[in-house]
């Protein structure tokens, strides 16, 4: 569908509201007053090489009624290289915990999924449109005080992304160094990045004599023009009222800015962390082609391992998918740090990200909002952001399969610790309920602060409600999103990463002592795959006789490898637990590997898998179907961690 038809659409609907699921509204009031903000649109050709086939950039203010309503009578839209004044008007709908969505102004049949940070800061993605593209929206308030050229001083990292030219070659990331002073000068800024053509190669620039004025709160950079430079003229840029974080672009270029001011001392990493962005592969130019993402979503990050998930939508997919993966990280003491694919930058609160060549990329995550826990003293409470996948510990974000096991998190949720005792599990215990959308969830445990549940099989439509009774009291409502599977690898460290739960023929685990070997067939304890063929109650054993396979299809991967699944279905003769039978590909390096486990919508690749590199006699494999596994139970029940 082109741009244009989208913006007819919004332009014809302007009395329209888009249809919306019924979603928790108690977080309407973080988005309240004036704000700046950005929202980049782009369309690709998906039968060819991901050439831009339209664009848009929207700027300037928005006003939030703090109620559910936002309209800007001034906002400037660029299309086909031609600007003009842009009346926008819509809703929204945010949650408690910061996540929700509002109708995009460039499509009213459309809505920007995201959420609200500390701060008051959105940011979000359109990643369930059905039109065929990909965005970025970011919103910044602008205070009680406007900013002044004062605000705008000291060291600044900024990551750029520019698709402006249409042809994925010409495509340019990287990142930005500026060093305002305050008093309308930032003299040289240094860029660093890279541009398709380039690969990997990274592109250095000196721009010199760049100067800014304030208006407004907000800062108009302007680069000389100078024999083409990359950056020449006039750049907006919008600033949280603090004026740590920054983001804009130019008025003439589908661009996006995202920066941090960076302070004194080593900035830390930690906590949950709302995240968006961009993507765009461009490592297949060769072959003629580029493909750009898109997503929203949050991360957990703790002692140098992180934990996230995101809601991503690739221009060559028909859908969007839920992404579950694990990164590690080490702060340097400038704040930045990398991983193979991004550079990152991270100040007070804030972690930017740019794109190492030929994979391109901007990404923001802006320190999640503390909750309000003042029902946690008096009443149930249950953490708006403490819905967990049991296995990967994919954060709240993530969608949730039905058959999938749960770990909430909260406050005087039950009156003691309570581990159920029989199959199938009872949906009270402990005196306490869980309910899914008014369904009995089966519990497995319960503790004061966290409790482990299944989601109830008969759990459909797009949103989840979830409430937690003690003794008949009942909790604040929750709602998340619904999801055909989930999947989450089971780990030997019960928090998602490490070694997942796969064991050997005779039973033992797979760990580097006891490593799989190519071409044997292991079974890996998972959750979250979904629904089941024949029908079973949530929280009953898996039957041996039929056995109860996935209705989804699930697909496993070591190493970024295929691996033949043999069996994906429910865990015999165990309860809450389904159970994978993959045979180990050939190709794999020995030692640890990633393992990557996929489903309809979702795809996750947090725990490790130990790989020997020997391979297994065919006589000694383990057949395609499952057998009996080995006795989870002996390990005990599962330890409650706190979060």
């Amino acid at each position: 569908m082109k741009l244009a038809r989208v913006l007819l659409l919004s332009s014809m609907a302007a009395g329209l509201v888009a249809q919306t699921p019924t979603w928790d509204t108690g977080g309407n009031g973080m988005l309240n007053g004036t704000y700046y903000f950005r929202h980049v649109l782009y369309q690709q050709s998906n039968a060819g090489t991901g050439a831009l086939t339209d664009a848009a950039s929207l700027y300037g203010t928005v006003t939030f009624d703090g109620a559910g309503k936002y309209s800007g009578t001034n906002p400037v839209l660029l299309y086909g290289n031609q600007t003009q004044y842009f009346l926008i008007s819509g809703t929204y709908s945010i949650a408690a915990s910061g996540e929700g969505f509002l109708s995009n102004p460039l499509s009213k049949t459309d809505s920007i999924y995201g959420l609200v940070n500390a701060q008051g800061i959105f940011v979000g993605s359109s990643t369930e449109n059905p039109n065929g593209y990909n965005d970025l929206f970011i919103a910044t308030p602008l205070g009680s005080t406007a900013l002044t050229a004062s605000a705008f001083r000291g060291s600044y990292s900024l990551a750029y992304m520019d698709l402006s030219n249409s042809d994925p070659s010409n495509t340019v990331g990287g990142m930005l160094q500026m060093n305002p002073d305050g008093a309308g000068n930032i003299g040289t800024a240094g860029f660093a990045g890279y541009s398709g053509q380039s690969g990997s190669a990274k592109v250095t620039l000196m721009l010199s004599n760049v100067k800014y004025i304030f208006s407004g709160g907000a800062a108009k950079v302007t680069f000389p023009n100078i024999n083409g430079a990359l950056f020449a003229g006039d750049y907006y840029l919008y600033f949280s009222p603090d004026g740590n974080f920054v983001f804009g672009g130019s008025p003439t270029s589908y661009d996006m800015f995202v920066g941090v001011r960076t302070g004194t001392g080593t900035p830390t990493l930690s906590g949950l962390y709302y995240e968006a962005g961009l993507d765009q592969d461009e490592s297949t130019l060769n072959a003629g082609y580029a493909s750009l993402d898109s997503f929203y979503g949050s991360l957990s990050a703790n002692a140098g391992t992180i934990v996230g998930h995101r809601r991503l939508l690739d221009v060559f997919n028909s859908s969007p998918l839920d992404h579950t993966y694990s990164d590690a990280y080490t702060v340097a003491a400038n704040g930045t740090y990398s991983s193979p694919a991004m550079n990152y930058v991270v100040g007070s609160g804030i972690r930017i990200g740019s794109g190492i060549g030929p994979y391109l990329g901007i990404s923001v995550a802006l320190q999640a909002p503390a909750i309000n826990t003042s029902l946690s003293t008096t009443s149930v409470f249950l953490n708006p952001q403490g819905i967990v996948n049991a296995g990967s510990s994919a954060p709240f974000t993530a969608g949730l399969a039905p058959g999938e096991l749960l770990t909430l998190y909260g406050a005087n949720l039950a009156p003691g610790i309570q581990v159920a005792s029989v199959i199938p599990f009872p949906t009270t215990l402990g005196k306490v309920q869980v309910t899914v959308n008014d369904i009995a969830a089966p519990i497995y445990y319960v503790t004061p602060a966290q409790l482990s549940v299944i989601v109830p099989y008969g759990v459909t439509g797009s949103v989840a409600r979830l409430q937690v009774f003690n003794d008949k009291v009942p909790s604040n409502p929750v709602t998340a999103w619904v999801a055909k599977t989930a999947p989450g690898v089971l780990t030997q460290l019960q928090n998602g990463l490490g070694y997942g739960d796969a064991v050997h023929q005779d039973g033992t685990l797979v760990n580097a002592g006891n490593p799989a070997r190519i071409g044997e067939t292991v079974s890996v304890f998972v959750t979250g795959l979904g629904a089941v063929s024949p029908a079973v109650n949530a929280g009953e054993a898996g039957p041996t006789d039929p056995l109860a396979n996935a209705t989804a299809t699930i697909t496993a991967y070591i190493g970024g490898l295929q691996a033949t699944v043999g069996y994906a279905g429910l865990a015999p003769q165990l309860a809450g637990l389904y159970q994978i039978n993959l045979t180990v590909p050939a190709g794999l390096a020995s030692g640890d590997n990633y393992l990557g486990i996929a489903g309809p919508d979702a795809y996750s690749s947090v725990c490790l898998i130990a790989i020997a590199d020997t391979a297994i006699s065919p006589a000694a494999a383990l057949p395609a179907y499952p057998g009996v596994p080995h006795d989870l139970s002996r390990r005990g029940p599962i330890v409650p961690k706190s979060r």
